[in-house]
């Protein structure tokens, strides 16, 4: 149990490692390339507020005789450092990356500088008017034609495109399509994050490495203390069983000697009782230290043979049991302890029902089958619920019970189902109460 409980607690900080990793790296990595794109934007918008054509294309607006027009005030050149301008602050002066008392102005840092642009410029007729390529080789100007006008041809007036930044705008006489490339700019990020995931994943290997050792421990005491519980029980209970018997037999031959007598009544019934828990005690230890032998069984038939044995008992407390038992439901285990299982199950549901009808089902449910046995009964706490499986555990802990009953059942009927490799669990809802024991169907 502890072994399972170890594996359950390492996958679960392991887990909440690896969830916090990836939700760290991803946030990280999301405001980065906000922040990145946002720059970049910003450097590409100064661009396109310095941009100017070429002395030989000087706008190439239509004169009067056929000619062109030349722009009245040449816009400053790229790298040329903005003046404060008299009078009123112009707008934007003091916006964030642009000119203003103490900062540097945007085309001048280093960033902005060190950017590669490419600009395209259309007439109105869509003419290229020019192609300025970066003066790289990386894209030709029939590429950046091609582009530029896919771009156009969209309706957007900025985005991205692949690794590029592009932003449309509507200059006097021209259209200009500029764009920015983020090759350089983003491969940073790229190399950040395969750093990260690289010395991530170490530190998450090596935390699981570490996680195994403190859990084996933490635990290792808990598992002693548990191994030496059991062996107690064990060797506590053979050791009474003997004892029992020999009391029992005794009282037994002096009732004969001496006849009826309310003391010898009240040993030979406790004797009862303590022979009772001895060898519930005994089940239970069986069920949870020992291997017992398995073969093939027929477990829709043992679930339809302990139905009719409780009938009679059903019936004596005024209830009766509803069976729906799917025949040919076959499995690995042994004979004994399935069979203790459903009857542990049916006479919990006897006992404790305050309606009359007993419910039992056993289905196949993917490769597992599942026994379900339901009763009307009070209703438990959450709080109360989680530990009906406790040995020695009661719900009304003042209640005394006149049977041989002793809070070991249920116990019983979780280790024999996790000794066959399923799981027992119960719910409380609207005053029903319901068991349900999955095992799995294996062959031998």
């Amino acid at each position: 149990m502890f072994r399972r409980s170890r594996r359950k607690i390492i996958l679960a900080i392991m887990g909440s490692l690896m969830l916090l990793f990836v939700l760290t790296l991803s946030i990280i990595m999301l405001a980065s390339y906000q922040e990145i794109r946002h720059r970049n934007m910003e450097i590409l918008t100064r661009y396109v507020e310095l941009h100017s054509l070429p002395p030989e294309t000087d706008g190439a607006m239509p004169g009067p005789e056929g000619g062109t027009e030349a722009p009245e005030e040449p816009a400053p050149e790229q790298g040329e450092r903005m003046e404060m301008p008299p009078g009123p602050e112009p707008e934007g002066w003091n916006r964030p990356g642009g000119p203003g008392p103490g900062k540097t102005p945007l085309d001048q840092r280093p960033d902005y500088q060190l950017a590669t642009f490419y600009s395209i410029s259309f007439a109105e007729d869509g003419t290229v008017l020019a192609v300025d390529n970066g003066h790289t080789d990386v894209l030709s100007e029939e590429k950046l034609t091609e582009i530029a006008k896919g771009i156009l041809d969209s309706g957007k007036r900025s985005g991205r495109k692949g690794n590029l930044t592009y932003m449309v705008s509507d200059k006097p006489g021209y259209t200009l399509v500029a764009m920015m490339d983020n090759t350089v700019s983003e491969s940073g990020l790229s190399t950040l994050l395969r750093n990260v995931l690289i010395i991530g994943s170490g530190a998450i290997v090596l935390m699981f490495l570490l996680s195994l050792v403190l859990a084996r421990q933490i635990i290792r005491p808990l598992e002693e203390n548990d191994r030496m519980q059991k062996q107690f029980i064990s060797d506590a209970s053979h050791e009474l069983k003997t004892p029992a018997a020999v009391i029992s037999t005794n009282a037994e031959m002096l009732s004969r000697e001496i006849g009826p007598n309310e003391w010898l009544s009240n040993i030979l019934y406790e004797t009862e009782r303590m022979d009772g828990l001895v060898r519930q005690l005994l089940d239970l230890s069986r069920a949870e230290n020992t291997d017992a032998p398995v073969e093939q069984v027929d477990f829709s038939r043992i679930v339809t043979g302990e139905a009719l044995a409780f009938e009679a008992l059903a019936f004596d407390q005024g209830r009766t049991i509803e069976d729906s038992v799917e025949e040919g439901i076959s499995l690995t285990g042994n004979p004994t302890q399935l069979t203790q299982i459903v009857s542990i199950l049916l006479e919990n549901a006897i006992r404790h029902s305050t309606g009359r009808e007993i419910r039992l089902s056993l289905r196949r449910q993917g490769n597992a089958a599942v026994l379900e046995v339901r009763n009307e009964g009070e209703a438990i706490p959450p709080e109360k619920l989680q530990h009906l499986f406790d040995r020695f555990y009661r719900v009304d802990e003042a209640r005394t019970d006149n049977g041989h009953h002793y809070g070991l059942g249920l116990a019983i009927a979780k280790a024999i189902a996790e000794k066959h490799g399923g799981k027992i669990g119960v719910t409380c809802r609207d005053g029903t109460i319901q068991f349900t024991v999955s095992v799995p169907i294996k062959k031998v």
